[in-house]
């Protein structure tokens, strides 16, 4: 038997003796039939019941109680979970760019090093340049004819001088901007010139550089010896063209600076 099954039965059992032991009196000295009793019974009467009523809410807040932790836990487990996630996309995205910066760490490196043996090849190329340039120089004295003394040389009329002229080439222009240096007092010599002027532009009167820090500011380099506006402007030698492109008016001014900054065209082995 459940244990409300038991007290029903105990309650019913005591209400049967209370019963028994009572005596019916009729209402009248007529009355001939004897009057029943009634008995209502509620459940809330019945020993137990009412502390079994007692006790189901708070059964109730306990189920509740638990479903809320539940809940928490299960909130508390997903945010554990997203910040999991976040933490796995930040540390991709750190190695990402680690990963970028090396790169173009790597990049750069090459970068110079290619620049640097450009450099190596044009200078090594100019030298060798200047030296056929010499040894060919060398050859033409040699191979001309020795000249024989006169022992008794002939008054002739003195004749009006003539202008000397120069090749339209890069020997032509070289040894015209000699000339005119030598008229202003511009060291420098032939070997200078032309070693500079081999490695700045391989003897190019146009030549234009349209990639270094000069021409990023506006003012790129220009011609044989690869002089900028400004600088022209500065050290123009008069006599010559006032044009940045003509061959021996770049080379002049650029010797002029030379000799302003670094004493003479000769003792520049770089760029400048």
């Amino acid at each position: 038997m459940t244990r409300l099954q038991r007290t029903t039965a105990a309650a019913l059992a005591t209400c049967g003796a209370a019963a028994l032991a009572l005596t019916v009196v009729p209402a009248s000295a007529d009355a001939t039939e004897p009057q029943s009793l009634g008995w209502n019974v509620r459940a809330g009467d019945v020993p137990g019941q009412r502390a079994d009523s007692a006790a189901q809410p708070g059964q109730n807040a306990h189920k509740e109680a638990q479903a809320r932790a539940e809940t928490v836990r299960a909130e508390l487990a997903e945010r554990r979970a997203d910040s999991e996630r976040v933490a796995v996309v930040d540390a991709a995205n750190a190695a990402a760019a680690e990963r970028q910066a090396q790169e173009a760490v790597a990049q750069a490196e090459r970068l110079a090093a290619e620049a640097r043996a450009a450099e190596e090849a044009e200078q090594a190329a100019a030298e060798q340049a200047a030296a056929e340039a010499e040894a060919e120089a060398a050859a033409e004295a040699a191979s001309e004819p020795a000249v024989e003394p006169v022992s008794e040389p002939v008054a002739a009329p003195a004749a009006e001088p003539t202008a000397t002229t120069y090749a339209d080439n890069l020997d032509g222009w070289i040894r015209e901007a000699l000339d005119i240096m030598a008229q202003h007092g511009i060291p420098g010599s032939y070997d200078g010139l032309y070693r500079n002027i081999m490695r700045e532009s391989s003897g190019n009167p146009s030549a234009v550089n349209d990639w270094d820090i000069n021409a990023i500011n506006g003012t790129p380099s220009i011609g044989l010896l690869q002089v900028i506006q400004p600088t022209f402007d500065a050290y123009h030698v008069e006599g010559t063209p006032y044009d940045l492109y003509d061959p021996v008016a770049n080379i002049v001014a650029a010797a002029n600076y030379a000799w302003d900054r670094y004493g003479s065209i000769d003792n520049v082995n770089g760029p400048y």
